[in-house]
C-alpha cells in the first residue's frame, strides 16, 4: 500500500474557501448533497445549478416585497434613529471642529476657531454659514462681537414728507409729531392738486388771454394816465364794438341825413331805422342762444325744430313732413275752427296734436303710434273737419243717400260712444252731425240715424258691416277714413271684417301709390281719399292692411312704442291666492291715499262680479264692466264712474282700451294681465293728460310668461322700482314664450 503523505504546515496551507451555503445557498446546498451508501459527503455545484440559483435570486429581488404594519414601523424607528445619530454626531463635530481642521493642516480661511472647516473631514454644510456656530445672529456679523450694542429702532415716518430724505421745518415737526400722537398715522392720503394738474396740462399751451396782473407797464407813467378809447366806424358786435355804440352811430347818421336833405332824408332815414329794427331782431348770432320758445316761426333753424322734436319725443318718418306746430296759432287750422277749440278748453296742444295735425292738413296718409291717453282723438277729428267742410253740404236726399263722408271706426262700443262725444263738440258748431253704430242697440233706430245724412259715422266693424250687408249704410262718397286703435281691433278678431268695410269704399278716389302721394300740391288738386290709421303697436294683420290701402303714409311715433307713460308710478306685489289679495285690496281702498275713481282689472268675467261684491262688503261702491253686459248696463256702469256715484269699477280688459274716465287716482291689477300689451293699456287709465296716477299689481307664479317683460317695463320707468322677488325670480331672468297672438312687429315702423 502506498504510505499516507503527511500533512504540509500550517503556514504552507492555502485559505480554506468559504462554507458552500454562503457562496449558493442553504436550499441549493440540500439539492446538491447526493447521499450515497452511508456516505455524507458534499458533492461540488454545476455550472447549471450555479446559474439557476443566481436566476432564482434576480427574480426574487425584481418582485414587490410587501410589509406589513409592524415592519414598516420598525423601519421608520431605524431610520429615524439613524437620521438623529448623524445630526448628532455632525453637531459634536461642529464643536470640536478645530481639532478636524488642524489635522489636515488646513487654515480656517482668516475666520474664528468657532468657524466650520470645508476640509475632507468636515461635514457637509446644512445651513447659513451664520447659524453653523450654533449662535442666532442678533445684528450684522461686524457688530456680533459687541455683546452690549442695542440697534436703534427706525425713526416713525412722517406723514407730510413727499420724499425720502425731507425734513420738516422744527414747528411743523412738533405739529407732525403731535398729530401723529393723537390721532395717529395719516394713511391713504391723497396727494392729488386740481391746481397743479390744472397747471400741469396748460402750461405747454400758448394762453393768448392778458390778465391785468401781467401788465408790467407802470401806472405812474403818464403816458398811461389817460388811455385814449378806440373809434370805430360800423355796426355789430363782430368788430368789436358794443350795441350801444352801435345805436348811437346810427341814431347820429341819421340825423345827418336829415339835415342834409330836408325833403327825402327823413323817408330814407326811415328806411334805414326800419332795417336796424330787422336786423336785431333776426339776431345774427345772437338768434343762436335763443330757445325755440322765444324765437319767431320765420326765424327757426332746422337745429331748433330738432330740439323741439326733443322736448316733445316726437320722432317722424317719411318724405316730405312738414314741421310740427308750436301753438294752435301755427298750426293752419281755419279762424271759427280755432275759436271753437278754444271754447272747448284746449289751451296748449298735445304731442300727438303738435305732429299730426301739420301733416294731415296736407291730405296725407298718416300711421300715428301714440301712448294711450295723449289726445289721439282730437288729432284727427280737426283735420277731418277741415277736410269735409271744402266739400259741397249733403242737403239733397241723393247726396244723403250716398253715405257719409267719413268713416271712424273703433274696436269697442264704449269707445266708439266717447269718439262721438269729443266730435259734437267740433263738429255741431260747424253745422256736421253725426251718428254712431255700434252692437246692443236698435239697428232700426241706427239705420233711421244714417238715412238722415251724417256727415261722420262712427261705427265698430262689426255692427258697420251688417248694416252694410243690409243696404242699410253705403259708402259711394266716403272720402276719409281713420281706423283708431286698430291693433285692438285685430285682437278682437275684426281683420276680415275691416277688410270688407275698406273693400266697400269707392276705388275712384284712391291715391297714387308714386312720389305724388307725398306732393301736397299733388294731392290738393283732386279729392282723394285720405286714411288715417292710430295704434299703439304694429301686429302683422295691422301691418297688411296699412300696405294694402294707405299711400306712402307718414308715421309719426311719440315716446317709446309699447312702453307705459312716465307720469305713471308702478308697484308691483307678489301675493299667491285670492284671499290675501282681496285683504290687501282692502288695505289699498281703506288706506285712504286714493280719491276715487279706481278702476280694479280682473282676468275672468266671473271674478269681475265676485270682487265687485267683495268691494261693496268692504264699504265702497262698485259697479262692473265686462263682455256679457248689455250695453245699456256699460254705458250706466261707466256714468255712474264718471259722475261720481260709484267710487270703485271692477272691469276685464275690455275698459282697459280706449276709455277715458277723467281723474283716475289708481289701477289694481287683481289679475295680471296675460300679455304686456294688455299691461300696458290697463295701467294707462290713469295718469292721462299729463297728470300723475299709480298703478299697483298682484302677480303670482302663474304669470311666469309675462314676468320677463314686467320687469323690463319696470326697468325703463324712472319713477318705479323692481322689488327683489321679481328681480330674483327664475321666469324674470329670460323672456318667456307669449301665449298665442300675432308676433308684435315693427317693420313698417323702421
Amino acid at each position: 500500500m502506498n504510505a499516507i503523505p503527511p500533512p504540509p504546515p500550517s503556514d504552507a496551507l492555502p485559505p480554506p474557501p468559504p462554507p458552500l451555503e454562503e457562496e449558493i445557498g442553504p436550499a441549493l446546498v440540500k439539492k446538491i448533497v447526493k447521499k450515497g451508501w452511508g456516505s455524507t459527503r458534499k458533492q461540488p455545484p454545476s455550472a447549471e445549478d450555479i446559474l439557476k440559483a443566481k436566476r432564482e435570486r434576480e427574480a426574487d429581488a425584481a418582485k414587490p416585497k410587501y410589509l406589513n404594519k409592524a415592519q414598516r414601523e420598525k423601519i421608520a424607528l431605524e431610520k429615524r434613529q439613524k437620521e438623529v445619530d448623524d445630526a448628532r454626531k455632525k453637531k459634536e463635530a461642529v464643536l470640536n471642529g478645530g481639532d478636524s481642521g488642524g489635522s489636515n493642516g488646513n487654515s480656517s480661511r482668516g475666520h474664528n476657531s468657532g468657524s466650520l472647516d470645508y476640509g475632507p473631514s468636515s461635514a457637509i454644510p446644512t445651513g447659513p454659514r451664520a447659524m453653523r456656530s450654533g449662535e442666532i445672529p442678533t445684528g450684522p456679523s461686524s457688530m456680533r462681537g459687541q455683546r452690549n450694542h442695542d440697534m436703534p429702532p427706525p425713526p416713525i415716518p412722517k406723514a407730510n414728507d413727499k420724499r425720502p430724505g425731507k425734513r420738516l421745518a422744527p414747528e411743523n415737526e412738533e405739529a407732525a409729531l403731535t398729530r401723529h400722537r393723537y390721532m395717529g398715522a395719516e394713511q391713504n392720503q391723497s396727494t392729488f392738486s386740481a391746481k397743479k394738474k390744472r397747471r400741469r396740462t396748460t402750461e405747454k399751451k400758448f394762453n393768448f388771454e392778458w390778465n391785468d396782473e401781467e401788465d408790467t407797464s407802470p401806472d405812474y407813467n403818464p403816458i398811461y394816465q389817460q388811455r385814449a378809447e378806440a373809434n370805430f366806424f360800423g355796426r355789430g358786435r363782430l368788430g368789436g364794438f358794443t350795441e350801444e355804440i352801435a345805436e348811437m352811430g346810427t341814431h347820429k347818421f341819421v340825423d345827418a341825413m336829415i339835415a342834409a336833405d330836408p325833403e327825402n332824408g327823413r323817408e330814407r332815414a326811415t328806411a334805414i331805422l326800419e332795417m336796424e329794427r330787422r336786423r336785431k331782431e333776426e339776431g345774427g348770432r345772437a338768434a343762436l342762444d335763443k330757445h325755440w320758445s322765444e324765437k319767431k316761426l320765420e326765424h327757426m333753424r332746422e337745429r331748433d325744430w330738432r330740439i323741439f322734436k326733443e322736448d316733445f319725443n316726437i320722432s317722424t318718418k317719411g318724405g316730405s313732413i312738414p314741421n310740427p306746430m308750436r301753438n294752435w296759432g301755427e298750426s293752419g287750422l281755419p279762424d271759427k275752427l280755432l275759436r271753437i277749440v278754444e271754447q272747448v278748453g284746449y289751451n296748449e296742444p298735445s304731442a300727438v296734436q303738435r305732429a299730426a295735425i301739420p301733416i294731415a292738413l296736407q291730405a296725407r296718409d298718416l300711421i300715428g303710434v301714440a301712448v294711450t291717453g295723449s289726445g289721439k282723438t282730437a288729432a284727427f277729428l280737426l283735420p277731418l273737419l277741415v277736410y269735409i267742410s271744402a266739400l259741397p253740404p249733403l242737403d239733397t236726399p241723393n247726396r244723403k243717400a250716398d253715405g257719409p263722408y267719413a268713416l271712424i271706426l273703433a274696436p269697442t262700443r264704449e269707445l266708439a260712444q266717447q269718439i262721438e262725444v269729443e266730435a259734437i263738440k267740433f263738429a255741431a258748431p260747424l253745422g256736421f252731425s253725426t251718428a254712431v253704430i255700434v252692437g246692443g242697440h236698435s239697428i232700426e233706430q241706427q239705420a233711421h240715424a244714417l238715412s238722415a245724412g251724417p256727415e261722420i259715422v262712427i261705427a265698430t266693424p262689426g255692427r258697420l258691416l251688417d248694416c252694410i250687408e243690409r243696404r242699410l249704410c253705403v259708402l259711394s262718397q266716403c272720402c276719409y277714413v281713420i281706423m283708431d286703435e286698430a291693433d285692438r281691433m285685430i285682437d278682437l278678431g275684426f281683420e276680415e271684417p275691416v277688410n270688407k268695410i275698406l273693400e266697400a269704399l269707392p276705388v275712384g278716389n284712391e291715391k297714387p301709390d308714386t312720389d305724388d302721394a307725398e306732393d301736397p300740391l299733388a294731392m290738393s288738386r283732386g279729392q282723394y281719399r285720405q286714411t288715417m290709421m292710430y295704434t299703439a303697436t304694429m301686429p302683422t294683420a295691422v301691418e297688411r292692411i296699412a300696405r294694402k290701402y294707405l299711400r306712402r303714409p307718414a308715421i309719426v311715433t311719440i315716446g317709446n312704442v309699447g312702453e307705459a307713460v312716465e307720469t305713471v308710478e308702478q308697484r308691483v306685489e307678489h301675493i299667491q291666492g285670492e284671499d290675501k289679495r282681496k285683504k290687501r285690496l282692502q288695505e289699498i281702498l281703506g288706506s285712504g291715499d286714493f280719491a276715487p275713481p279706481i278702476i280694479v282689472f280682473v282676468n275672468i268675467k266671473r271674478n269681475c262680479d265676485a270682487v265687485a261684491r267683495d268691494v261693496k262688503h268692504m264699504g265702497f261702491s262698485a259697479v262692473t264692466l265686462h263682455g256679457s253686459k248689455t250695453q245699456e248696463q256699460r254705458e250706466a256702469a261707466l256714468a255712474s264712474l264718471r259722475n261720481g256715484q260709484s267710487n270703485v269699477l271692477v272691469a276685464t280688459d275690455l275698459a282697459g282700451r280706449g276709455i277715458d274716465v277723467p281723474d283716475v287716482s289708481l289701477v289694481v291689477n287683481f289679475n295680471m294681465a296675460n300679455n304686456i300689451e294688455s299691461y300696458t293699456h290697463r295701467i294707462g287709465r290713469t295718469g292721462r293728460a299729463g297728470k300723475s296716477g299709480v298703478a299697483i299689481t298682484f302677480w303670482g307664479n302663474e304669470d311666469a310668461d309675462v314676468l320677463y317683460d314686467l320687469k323690463q317695463m319696470l326697468t325703463k320707468s324712472s319713477i318705479s322700482k323692481v322689488p327683489d322677488d321679481l328681480r330674483k325670480h327664475e321666469a324674470a331672468q329670460q323672456k318667456g314664450k307669449k301665449k298665442g297672438g300675432d308676433s308684435k312687429g315693427a317693420s313698417i315702423l323702421g
